[in-house]
């Protein structure tokens, strides 16, 4: 029972991780975004022109994929570590509610699958500006939503975890 005090303590801690590494994607797509008002100050705009809009486009490819491989490695302990110890402790109602929120996790792999597809074209510097522009404003408002969209999903799992770490100690101390 340790082990799973353990593991549910470790899944907590990576959702804060987590979080973390999503705003900070969102931070790089507003620094992508606020490069771009500064190009239209310019008088000529050639996408994949600028060494910055490269560097900063390749930092964002490098963002999202950092919260690609740590949401990859988190849900698959969820899905079937901690799935197992909620199955074993958590009787049917904690039980029922995780596997609600692991149905969130194909929706959440999905949007980060379009990021990094964006990602992917607008780094190819074949868009023009007209499309580039709406491209970089349209993403930051799906990485906006799909911020909200994980700490939502984050925050349930959290009390859900707590609470059966909390049932967990309990039976710890009653034995």
């Amino acid at each position: 029972m340790d082990e799973d005090v353990a593991l549910i303590g470790q899944i907590i801690g990576e959702h804060k991780l987590i979080l973390q590494k999503v705003r900070t994607l969102e931070g790089v797509t507003n620094d992508l975004s606020a490069m771009l008002e500064l190009e239209k100050a310019e008088e000529y705009f050639v996408p994949g022109r600028f060494s910055d809009q490269r560097q900063a486009l390749q930092s964002w490819q490098e963002a999202i994929e950092a919260v690609d491989q740590g949401l990859q490695a988190h849900f698959e302990r969820e899905e079937t570590g901690v799935l197992t110890i909620f199955e074993k402790h958590g009787g049917g109602m904690l039980a029922s509610a995780l596997h609600i929120l692991l149905r969130e996790h194909e929706e959440i792999r999905n949007r980060i699958a379009k990021l990094k597809k964006d990602a992917a074209e607008l780094a190819t510097g074949e868009l023009s500006r007209e499309v580039w522009e709406g491209k970089v404003w349209g993403i930051r408002s799906y990485i906006d939503h799909t911020r909200k969209l994980i700490e939502a999903h984050a925050k349930s799992e959290m009390e859900l975890l707590q609470t059966l770490r909390s049932r967990l100690q309990r039976e710890n101390r009653g034995k």
